[in-house]
């Protein structure tokens, strides 16, 4: 997703409306669930998009990406080289593959929006760039929901972002694991509501504007992408999957999140984002669950 900055606004959401954002979360969340378990050696990146448009509609939501500005699938499956946006169809994945899943579904016209990446055949067919290159992807979101606090600016959590995805490269490094972590440029998370990609922009690295302010209510998606190699990319001829101009292998992650008067409420992790904020000392503010 790609904003300019102009005079962006970051609305705010009555409780009702956050619970229907965390109903639409759920289906994200419990949809990826499924997938990851279906992501074996062997199976198609079609096959996944099939588990998944059969889940979401099971639950009576709509797959948010199936149709949007063209896209003609229920989920972007992203393999290796590739970012985001990636086409599921005949590719096979296969063991040690890094693919990349994000997932969208509507509940009564809100939205939830969500990403993970994973290796294929799990960690033993990992290689451990891999391994470091998820694990930091993840925890740099994790730093940004951590910044999305009450009185900041929004563009803000850009800094923590980089802050985490500089400090994991230097402790890998600093550990014997030959690592370079680059974000990719261009590209950021965003509002989310009553559509899927809404002010405000939400960075992934640091920008002098700070953006609108957060307030309680507020609601975006944060979703780093991170590389082995060069943040630099392209898009294939198929006009949607983005790959690295280099080849070398992305992560993705990404969660819905919101702020309440008690804390932060990740509408799309099944426990609300309750055992990784209260690790990281952060404040769990679900309103209902």
């Amino acid at each position: 997703m790609i904003l300019g900055l102009g005079k962006e606004k970051l609305p705010v959401k009555t409780s009702e409306q956050l619970l229907l954002m965390r109903a639409a979360g759920l289906v994200v969340g419990r949809c990826l669930e499924r997938v990851r378990d279906a992501a074996v050696d062997g199976v198609t990146t079609g096959e996944l998009d099939a588990v998944a448009e059969q889940f979401i509609r099971g639950e009576g939501a709509v797959p948010s990406f199936y149709g949007y500005q063209g896209f003609p699938a229920t989920l972007c499956i992203s393999v290796n080289d590739e970012v985001v946006h990636g086409i599921p169809g005949e590719r096979v994945i296969r063991d040690g593959d890094l693919v990349s899943i994000d997932c969208g579904a509507i509940v009564e016209g809100w939205h939830g929006d969500c990403a993970i990446s994973l290796i294929v055949g799990g960690s033993g067919h990992a290689r451990p760039d891999d391994v470091a290159l998820i694990d930091a992807t993840r925890d740099s979101m994790w730093a940004g929901i951590g910044g999305f606090r009450a009185g900041r600016g929004v563009y803000e959590l850009g800094g923590d972002i980089q802050d985490s995805i500089e400090a994991a490269g230097r402790a890998y490094r600093a550990g014997g694991l030959d690592v370079e972590f680059e974000i990719v440029d261009g590209y950021t998370g965003h509002g989310i509501g009553r559509e899927m990609h809404m002010e405000p922009t939400v960075f992934n690295e640091r920008v002098k504007p700070k953006g609108p302010q957060v307030r309680v209510g507020a609601t975006v998606a944060i979703e780093p992408m991170v590389t082995l190699g060069t943040y630099e990319t392209h898009e294939l001829d198929d006009e949607w999957t983005v790959v690295t101009d280099d080849g070398s292998r992305a992560a993705h992650w990404e969660h819905t999140v919101a702020l309440t008067e008690r804390g932060l409420w990740v509408l799309t992790a099944l426990d609300g984002g309750q055992a990784d904020l209260e690790a990281r000392g952060l404040p769990f503010g679900a309103l209902a669950d």
